[in-house]
This record gives structure tokens, C-alpha cells and sequence, in this order.
């Protein structure tokens, strides 16, 4: 401490003792001017309110606390000591603030130095930056704060149960965690980008839909000011009812918020309505102007098909409707997405939801059983039961092999609860009987059992009086025992949503189960048998990345979750896998021929294939498909065949100002360059170097259009690419303002190097976009700077020498290191420095993606904050405009 220049902690917690132990050099910091800076939690309640007291008050200490405990996983704990000699140190291990760990605690620490550890230096403070500018970790004032702070302690210890629905509060503002912030985000882009006001938001039950529904309504009410609009919240059950409208009030910070219309309340003024399905139909539902509420949210939509629901469904015509629902596609065939076009607007996946601490991990395995379906009936993307049944009931030796894997992976069969999937009612008894002889309390229930055996089985199960119920299909949905530890797939399961969804009844958290064990019997597959689909809800993962996964052993999931397959399996699924993601042209061509003559986006929906597998990387398209497939196309020149090949530089357009005017220029009465408005010069400059990076040998951009519009089919080609790309768009995009508004850039749009040059008039026909080989380039016609970062550089992408240097701090912070031979006073270091030029800051996470090059995301103007050292020179920019929640999620270094 006596030689820093500046001292951060981070720890767990923090004890008075502790404190007491460093106080005559604390002292000397504060006296000396040194700052100090503090990161600590409620973590157990084990923190000391009075050492925080302590450390501001006497000590002039800046100290941010993680005051959720429902959430805290910080366990850190380490010293990092800033020296403007350049010999920074770091302490990292096990040791908190506090006598035990200072004194005679086994604790054990490792010193790091700039010198010998650079790059480990380097994380630790981006890592320690990033955590201090996250909203989660507030600035604590004993003045304001202490009373807060010691109900969260208490709460944490488990000395006090709070009251909340929510768990997001943050002093009196309830604020969404990074994968609501998403589905918020998700909602506006469908509304304001699509023009869809119909939206349905998928979630597993505890993870927070009502939230999200509640976070929603308060920014719609906030674009109209003077009144909040009327709002109609429909459920079935008065406790989900009850729940719902005191989540509205906390989010709204508006204790009288709402009126219930259930269990014989009746509304007065009727603005803003908590209502139950079977008050609203008692009333007649008739009786009800449609336009009456703006907003209808609608809890538990997979009931939709239901007469009492569609009666309200039907008669109803909000500005704003809303689905929740946790299971989209139910097993009776009903699939609530028809409501909504087929599009589920936003959902929390699994791997989002384990990330964020809401879901219980799982071990999965999948265990080969020695079984042949290759010859069972395959129909209609699934086995034939009868089929199944036949190969299963009185298979001993499979039975056995279940029985060995039982005993191998669950550590206490008599403490097991588990559910266990089967294919039919003889299948599920059979398998009854199995569990029963090997000592394993186990019963059976179908849809044939009555309702009181059902019950009582589950209540057997919750009691430990049986360890398995075994089920055909039944409790695919609604079933609520958090307690389930161990789901047993006991058939094929061929849906991946059903799959989920059975998944998913073993994944509610609780305080004594650290896991769910997942046993799933693998047989010899059908060939049509989707392995991909799968793993690719459990996962997360992107089609072309499985077979590196199954071959690596499932490296990127979530910390305590884990994928296991034995050798015999990993060789099926890698096999299976192979064939799906990597499908042979000449099939995908069989495929659109059996469909006929149909359009891109209808051949992608029905086939399943990503838009990358029909752009193959510099060698097909869309329009060589269908010539393969023996389908008409439109005129197509010499030209054409490598014109073809720049559809993959148009799939990232994701703004619609862009979108449209470069189907304009696409069109078949597109005017001339000369005829076009300046903003439509620029967009078509922008879709010029698009198809000709190196300027096509043209000597006037007319030349090259003139080109395009004799090639009618690459035209048709690259127009319904943009249309494609622009509804896959994840983000709202905004324009720029000031002496930048003529320029066609949208904030958290994505753009290719060569929009970005063409759009400042950087890149001209004298001057080629391929001509700029560095991450920067200064812009006289608009004195603008542009930045362009690659998080990832290193092919591996993990190179320790070149992460952290360009970072996201926090929404609107980034850090970013300036070219090697950039000195402060050059032109170029005082422009960044002092502020003269417009900075233009684009990101990008990768060089490589499915299309090839990864375009950048444009985070927008930004203006200088800070800065150390020189070739490089390291800036803090902040931004003008905040980061897309999941472009921060994914970019940040800091562990969310």
C-alpha cells in the first residue's frame, strides 16, 4: 500500500476485525490522497455493516455493494495495487477482509506482477473496472444506505424473509437483469422494426415473465406521459393474479396500481385490471367495448385454445396484446405460436436461464443401450410407438443396462425423486415393475390413471415413499415439484421441445439439490432422428459448431452443468450430428425440388436450414440452388456467377432505412446514380462496394449499377437476402444527429468495412475500401474518427496478448488501445484526445462468422473520458447511446 498509486479490493466480505488489522495503513492511504476503492457483497450475510461504516468514514474508502443475495455469485477475493512506474501487483486467492483470513486462517494467495504476468494484470483490471461500473454493484453512503444495507444482510444470512415479488429491486427502481433487458429489447424491435403488435414471450416458470410483462408496460407508459394506458391482465388462478398485480405496483413504484376483478371483487374505475378467465366470461365478456384496453397481457397462453380463453382472445382488439407462457407447443399438438404468426418474439433459453443462476445445472448423460431403430417406421418426424413398445416392454437387457447406469451415477437411490419418460402404459408398468424388483420404490401413471392415484403417486414421490414415477407424456407440462433430482428419457424423445420441456420438470432450483441428473438410453437412431435439434436446446450452440462440441465434450456450457456421452454414444450422436449439420448440396437441391418452385424464406422455414447453408461460402447461392433444383430464374449474365457470391456481404442488414433503399436500388425501375438523392447516393455507394470491394475495375459507380441491372437474377438474389436479414434484426437502430445526420450510419446496426467507408466518403473509386489493412481511419469529408475492434484477435480467440485490450466496461464505458505507434501528441492522438473529430466506435466479437466476414456493430458516437500511456494509448470512450443488452452480456469480460 505505502508505494501504490492507487488500491481496489475485491472480496465476498468484509469484518470489522479485518479493517481494524489495516488501519494504520489505510490511514497513510487517505492522507496521502491514495484512492481506494471497495467491491463487496451481502454474500451469507457475512459482511459487517460498521467495517464498511468505517472504511468511508475514516478511511475515505469508495465502496460498491451487490446488495441481491438471491443472485450473488461474486466469491472473489484479491488486491490489485495501480503503480505509475508501470510495476503494478495484484494478490489473488482465497483471503477476504477480515482476522481470520489476515492472520491465522490456511488461506492461500499468488502475487502477480505487470512484469512477469502482464496479460493476467490486464484482466484483473478490466475485470475489476467492469464490475465497478456495473449497475448491480451500487455506491454505498452510511448516510442513506445503512438501513437498506442491514435488511439485505439479514436476508442473505437467512435471519429475515423479504417481502418482495421481485428480486431486482434496486433501491426504490426495479431493474432487469441483462437477459430481461434482452426480451425487452426483443419486444421493441418487433413492434418498432416489424410493425408487430401481437407478441408472445416464452420462459420457464420462476424465471420472471411477469417482470418482463410489468418492466414492459412501465416503458410503453412512458411514451405516453400524460396517462398511463389501460391495461388488462388475464390469468386463471386468483395467486397468479395476486402475484402479478404486486409486481406491477413494485415496478411501478405505484403501491395502488391495478384492481382485481376475481374471487367477487368487481373493478370501479376498470383502467388498469387484474382479471381472472372465469370472471371475465361470467360477465360476459360481450359486454366489453374490444378497444377498451390498450394493453392485454395474457398469463398462461399455451390455455389459448381453450372455449373460455378464445372467447376473450376472439372478442378483444388491444393496441398492445401479450402472451407468457412457458411451453409454446404442448403434447396434445396445440401450438400457441399460431396465434402469433408462428413467431415466438422473445424467449429465455436454457442455457441464458443457468447462466443467470435461476435454473438448477445438470448432468446429462447419454448412455448407449445396445438398441436398433434404424428399422422402426419413421413417419411424420417421429417413431411409430406401437413399434417402440414392442422393443422396449420385457427388454431385460436394456432394463439392465438402465438399473447398472441408475446405481453408477445417483449417489443415494433412496433419496432419488426422479420422472422417467417411457412410450406407452405397458412400457411405464413394465418399467414399475423393473425399479420395484430391484429395491427402487417406484410406481406408474398414465392418462388412463384417475386423478387420485396421480395425485397420490407425486405425493408418494414428494415424500420419498417411491424414488420413480414412471409417465407416459403426462407430465410434460404443470407439474410442479421442485424436488425432481433425476429425469429418465426411457424413449427416443424426437420433439426437442417436448424434450425441454420434460428436461425442464427436474430444473427448479432448491436449497439441498446441487444438480439434475439427466439419463438419456441411446439407441441406434434413425437416420431422420434430429441429434442437432437436441443438443442445440441444451446448449445454445449454432449448427456448426455441434461436431466440435461432441468431439471436445461440451466445453461452453454454463459452470456447473455438464454433457456426458460414453464412447458407444458419442460415436451415434457425432455420426447423427455430422449428417444434419453438414448436409451434401446434392440433398439440400433434392430437398427444394420435392418442394417446387417457393421462395427463400419459405424453403429455409420448412427445411430447417440456416441462411448460411444456402450462401456456402464463396462457392453456391440461392438462385444456383434453384437452377440445380431445375427451377425458373431470371436473366443472369457472365457476370453473374460471382455476383452470386457477395449475397453473404448483404445478410447482416439489419436497419430498415438501409434495407429499403437498397431494394430500391435492386429494383428493376431503379433510377440512375445521377437521378438519386444525396442519402440514396450515399446507400448506393454503400451497396456498390458491397458487391465490388475492390471497385470492380469501374470507372463511375453508374458503370457498376448499370451492370446490376442488367443481372435481373443477382438482383432477385441479393434483394431477398437484405429482406431476410432485415427480419432476423435483434436491435431498434437510431439515427445520427448534429453534423453527422446526412450520414446513412444507424447506431446498433451492423455493418461490412465497406458500408462504413462508402457511408463517410471515405471510400471513393480512387481510393478502395480494401486500401484501409488497419483497425482505423480518419474521415475528412465528415472529421470523423473511425475505430473499428475486433474483441477476439487471435485465431484460437484466446490469446493472452491480445485480450483486453479493447473491452466494454459497463453499457455506455468502453476501453480501447489506439494503434501501436500512437503518441499523444501526434494529430491523431490529440483529434482522440481533445475532442476535435466526431469518434465513431464499431465492435465486432470475432473476425470469422457463418458467412465470412463478421461485420461490426456500430455503438455510435463517442467522447473521451480518460486515458494512460502512449504507443499504444489506452481511452476510455463513453458512449452516446447505451449497448445492446446481449451485445454487453456477450462482450464484457467481467463473469455476469
Amino acid at each position: 500500500m505505502a508505494s501504490a498509486d492507487s488500491v481496489d479490493l475485491l472480496c465476498a466480505f468484509v469484518r470489522w476485525h479485518g479493517v481494524r488489522l489495516l488501519e494504520g495503513d489505510l490511514r497513510e492511504l487517505q492522507r496521502a490522497g491514495i484512492p481506494f476503492r471497495v467491491v463487496t457483497t451481502t454474500y451469507l450475510g457475512s459482511t459487517e455493516r460498521r467495517a464498511l461504516d468505517r472504511l468511508i468514514e475514516e478511511f475515505g474508502a469508495e465502496v460498491r455493494v451487490q446488495y441481491d443475495s438471491q443472485r450473488t455469485r461474486l466469491h472473489a477475493k484479491a488486491w490489485l495495487f495501480r503503480r505509475k512506474s508501470g510495476f503494478d501487483t495484484a494478490y489473488v486467492g482465497s483471503s477476504n477482509l477480515s482476522r481470520a483470513a489476515l492472520l491465522d486462517g490456511v488461506e492461500w494467495n499468488v502475487r502477480l506482477s505487470n512484469i512477469a504476468t502482464p496479460s493476467l494484470l490486464r484482466k484483473f483490471e478490466a475485470t475489476f473496472d467492469s464490475y465497478w461500473n456495473d449497475a448491480s454493484f451500487e455506491r454505498y453512503d452510511p448516510a442513506q444506505d445503512r438501513d437498506r444495507l442491514d435488511d439485505a444482510l439479514l436476508e442473505a444470512s437467512g435471519r429475515k424473509q423479504h417481502d418482495r415479488v421481485t428480486l431486482t429491486l434496486s433501491g426504490l427502481e426495479v431493474r432487469p437483469y441483462s437477459y430481461q433487458q434482452k426480451m425487452l429489447d426483443d419486444l421493441e424491435v418487433e413492434r418498432t422494426v416489424r410493425g408487430r403488435h401481437h407478441n408472445l414471450v416464452v420462459a420457464a416458470t420462476g424465471t420472471g415473465k411477469t417482470v418482463v410483462a410489468a418492466l414492459d408496460y412501465r416503458r410503453l407508459a412512458t411514451q405516453s406521459p400524460s396517462t398511463r394506458p389501460s391495461l388488462l391482465f388475464i390469468a386463471h388462478r386468483a395467486e397468479i393474479l395476486e402475484q402479478s398485480r404486486r409486481t406491477y405496483r413494485e415496478v411501478l413504484a405505484d403501491g395502488n396500481f391495478g384492481e382485481p376483478w376475481y374471487g367477487g371483487s368487481r373493478p370501479e374505475r376498470g383502467e388498469h385490471v387484474f382479471a381472472s378467465v372465469q370472471s371475465l366470461n361470467s360477465y360476459g365478456i360481450q359486454q366489453i367495448p374490444p378497444d377498451a384496453f390498450d394493453i392485454v397481457v395474457i398469463d398462461e397462453f399455451h390455455h389459448a385454445q381453450a372455449p373460455t380463453y378464445r372467447r376473450i382472445i376472439d372478442h378483444l382488439a388491444p393496441r398492445e396484446l401479450l402472451g407468457l407462457t412457458a411451453t409454446p407447443e404442448r403434447a396434445d399438438g396445440t401450438d400457441v405460436r399460431d396465434f402469433f404468426g408462428g413467431r415466438i418474439t422473445t424467449e429465455l433459453r436454457l442455457w441464458d436461464a443457468l447462466e443467470s443462476d435461476l435454473l438448477c445445472p445438470f448432468h446429462y448423460f447419454a448412455v448407449a443401450d445396445n438398441t436398433d431403430l434404424s428399422s422402426v417406421t419413421w413417419r411424420r418426424g417421429r417413431y411409430d410407438d406401437a413399434e417402440l413398445e414392442h422393443l422396449y416392454t420385457g427388454n431385460d437387457a436394456r432394463a439392465a443396462i438402465v438399473l447398472r447406469e441408475l446405481n453408477d451415477k445417483v449417489a443415494d437411490l433412496s433419496a432419488m425423486r426422479a420422472l422417467g419418460f417411457c412410450v406407452s402404459v405397458a412400457h411405464a408398468h413394465y418399467m414399475a415393475k423393473v425399479f420395484n424388483d430391484a429395491g427402487i420404490p417406484s410406481s406408474a401413471v398414465s392418462a388412463e390413471t384417475t386423478s387420485a392415484v396421480r395425485a397420490q403417486a407425486l405425493s408418494d414421490l414428494r415424500g420419498r415413499r417411491v424414488n420413480v414415477v414412471l409417465t407416459v407424456d403426462l407430465f410434460n407440462e404443470g407439474l410442479d415439484i421442485p424436488d425432481i433430482d433425476t429425469v429418465l428419457f426411457l424413449r427416443p424423445t424426437e420433439s426437442a421441445t417436448v424434450f425441454l420441456q420434460q428436461f425442464g420438470r427436474g430444473l427448479r432450483r432448491t436449497t439441498d439439490k446441487a444438480v439434475l441428473t439427466a439419463l438419456d438410453f441411446v439407441g441406434h437412431q434413425n437416420a431422420e432422428f434430429r441429434w442437432d435439434a437436441k443438443l442445440r436446446a441444451l446448449t445454445g450452440r449454432a449448427r456448426g459448431e455441434l461436431v466440435r462440441d461432441v468431439e471436445e465434450g461440451f466445453p461452453f456450457l454454463p459452470s456447473g452443468s455438464q454433457i456426458i456421452l460414453d464412447r458407444t454414444s458419442q460415436e451415434l450422436i457425432l455420426e447423427n450430428v455430422k449428417a444434419q449439420v453438414t448436409r451434401r448440396w446434392p440433398q439440400v437441391v433434392q430437398e427444394l425440388r420435392s418442394m417446387g418452385d417457393t421462395t427463400l424464406p419459405d424453403f429455409l422455414h420448412r427445411s430447417g436450414l440456416p441462411l448460411s447453408e444456402v450462401l456456402r461460402q464463396g462457392k453456391k447461392s440461392w438462385t444456383q440452388l434453384r437452377i440445380d433444383a431445375g427451377l425458373p430464374i431470371r436473366i443472369r449474365g457472365e457476370l453473374a456467377p460471382n455476383l452470386f457470391k457477395r449475397g453473404r456481404a448483404l445478410a447482416h442488414v439489419d436497419d430498415p432505412d438501409r434495407a429499403a433503399a437498397y431494394v430500391r436500388l435492386l429494383s428493376d425501375d431503379a433510377p440512375a446514380y445521377a437521378h438519386l438523392s444525396e442519402i440514396d447516393q450515399r446507400y448506393s455507394r454503400m451497396l456498390f462496394f458491397s458487391v465490388w470491394p475492390d471497385g470492380g475495375g469501374f470507372t463511375s459507380y453508374d458503370a457498376g449499377l448499370d451492370v446490376l441491372r442488367r443481372e435481373e437474377a443477382v438482383r432477385d438474389e441479393l434483394s431477398a437476402v437484405v429482406e431476410l436479414a432485415l427480419d432476423a434484426a435483434e436491435h431498434v437502430t437510431s439515427p445520427l444527429a448534429g453534423e453527422l445526420r446526412n450520414v446513412p450510419l444507424r447506431v446498433h446496426a451492423r455493418y461490412q468495412r465497406e458500408e462504413i467507408l462508402a457511408a463517410v466518403d471515405y471510400a471513393t473509386l480512387e481510393r478502395k475500401p480494401t486500401s484501409m489493412m488497419q483497425g482505423v481511419a480518419y474521415a475528412p469529408a465528415v472529421n470523423a474518427d473511425l475505430l473499428m475492434a475486433t474483441l477476439k484477435k487471435s485465431e484460437a480467440d484466446y490469446s493472452p496478448t491480445t485480450m483486453y485490450r479493447d473491452y466494454p466496461i459497463s453499457p455506455t464505458l468502453f476501453h480501447w488501445e489506439s494503434q501501436n505507434a500512437t503518441t499523444v501528441s501526434s494529430p491523431t492522438g490529440q483529434r482522440y484526445l481533445n475532442g476535435t473529430s466526431n469518434i465513431l466506435l464499431f465492435v465486432r466479437d470475432t473476425h470469422i462468422d457463418p458467412f465470412g466476414t463478421a461485420p461490426y456493430q456500430f455503438l455510435g458516437p463517442a467522447s473521451y473520458v480518460s486515458h494512460q500511456g502512449e504507443r499504444p494509448i489506452a481511452i476510455t470512450w463513453r458512449l452516446m447511446h447505451s449497448m445492446p443488452a446481449d451485445f454487453f452480456q456477450a462482450a464484457t469480460v467481467a463473469v455476469q
